[in-house]
């Protein structure tokens, strides 16, 4: 099977604030086919995502929604949100690892 790019596959890449203690991720595809993709690759389970983030795999929460063809992913913040060393109070900048990721 051919290795396909997220970013060619998903119609809005975003990251928000979740409280001040975890972000989310939303991965939103144009179709299900393309979700279909995503929602079973490796490249967006738990373990890689928290690779991706610097985060314990048991902190991450991948939760594919069929109906929306849409991936959440819930993770804890590196750093309170607000606090010394937050440079992202709204988390709206995160997702930018998600980008480089190849399913």
């Amino acid at each position: 099977m051919e290795a396909r790019r997220l970013v060619d596959l998903a119609q809005v890449i975003r990251s928000k604030n979740a409280g001040p203690l975890h972000l989310t991720l939303d991965i939103i595809f144009a179709d299900a086919e393309g979700f279909a993709l995503a929602a079973q690759s490796p490249a967006l389970g738990a373990a890689a995502i928290a690779g991706l983030y610097g985060v314990a795999p048991a902190t991450v929460q991948v939760i594919p929604f069929a109906a929306a063809n849409a991936i959440k992913v819930v993770l804890d913040r590196p750093v309170v949100a607000g606090s010394p060393g937050d440079a992202d109070v709204y988390g709206a900048q995160q997702h930018r690892p998600l980008l480089r990721v190849v399913l």
